[in-house]
């Protein structure tokens, strides 16, 4: 999205966080879906650990080794630990693990995010302070300190040469397609948003619950796009907050399947466009195919060459 965004009502307790009102423990729960990352998860839960409390973490371990589980197990005692032995995709680990907790709020948390300090009880606290909030999404960073775009504008056909990773974003950061998708300033205080990465995304339990939680037809990639945009369609508000912050490593899972982690996400990409492109979309489905596929082997081959991280 452009960098000025449109003018939005601005509380006391927005440009205060501490005025808000902070939900107990016991109403929140963190949920991670892991995917043989164990390094990064460890690192994950250490990060988690000092500001936790009495929160509940439940993981969700796709393809599940028992050894890597019994060292969790006994390093986080505190962490319940759903061993899943196949791997029925992201989204499908999301709605089984937000049904495994018991919080009225429930962090999202890709297992190679690093939190930096308490983002749990600031995310939580500002849906507890504004009804009509589904989700909200922190400040995510790469591994060098830069900006990562996890809030963006619902796809559009732009996104397929101007998206966050493509050629011409990295060529030309300031180009007016990607900057029109793509938020690259952090607010001061939260605002609305299209969508938010659900590398970090604090969601309302009854809102995700209304609207059937995540399409785990989308196996990996869109599928926090395709929810936040229903999540509006019903009537729920998705906003990017800036008094939370993570370090998200990159593709720590999908580095171990980079071309399963291609297909899925071009895949999920034409799923999302059939979906939610509406008529024009049926027409123009065969041409949207061969574009997809095209991009897909491009990827294939650059990845053969010189890996790099989708999104």
């Amino acid at each position: 999205m452009p960098d000025t965004d449109p003018q939005v009502t601005t509380t006391p307790s927005a440009t205060n966080p501490s005025l808000l009102s902070v939900p107990p423990d016991e109403a929140l729960s963190v949920m991670i879906v892991n995917y043989q990352a164990y390094d990064a998860l460890t690192a994950c839960l250490e990060s988690l650990e000092p500001s936790l409390g009495s929160i509940a973490v439940v993981v969700v371990d796709h393809e599940s080794d028992a050894a890597a589980v019994g060292k969790l197990a006994s390093r986080f005692p505190w962490v319940r630990l759903v061993a899943v032995p196949d791997n029925p995709g992201f989204a499908a680990g999301v709605n089984r693990g937000v049904a495994e907790t018991a919080g009225r709020y429930v962090l999202l948390l890709n297992p190679d995010c690093v939190v930096h300090g308490d983002v749990i009880r600031p995310l939580a606290a500002w849906l507890e302070s504004e009804p009509r909030l589904g989700a909200c999404g922190a400040v995510v960073r790469e591994r060098d300190g830069t900006l990562q775009a996890s809030a963006r504008r619902f796809p559009t056909v732009t996104t397929g040469f101007a998206g966050r990773t493509s050629w011409l974003t990295r060529a030309w950061p300031q180009n007016p397609w990607s900057r029109s998708g793509l938020r690259r300033t952090v607010p001061d205080t939260p605002v609305p948003v299209d969508w938010v990465s659900g590398a970090c995304m604090m969601i309302r339990r009854s809102a995700f619950d209304a609207v059937g939680g995540m399409d785990d037809q989308f196996f990996l990639y869109w599928e926090d796009a395709d929810f936040c945009l229903r999540l509006r369609q019903a009537g729920w508000r998705t906003d990017y907050n800036p008094s939370a912050s993570v370090t998200h490593l990159t593709g720590e899972s999908s580095k171990r399947a980079r071309r399963a982690s291609l297909v899925a996400f071009h895949s999920s990409a034409y799923r999302y466009y059939r979906k939610h492109g509406g008529r024009a979309a049926a027409w123009l489905a065969p041409f949207a195919f061969v574009a997809l596929r095209v991009r897909l082997l491009l990827k294939l081959f650059q990845a053969s060459i010189q890996p790099s991280h989708e999104r």
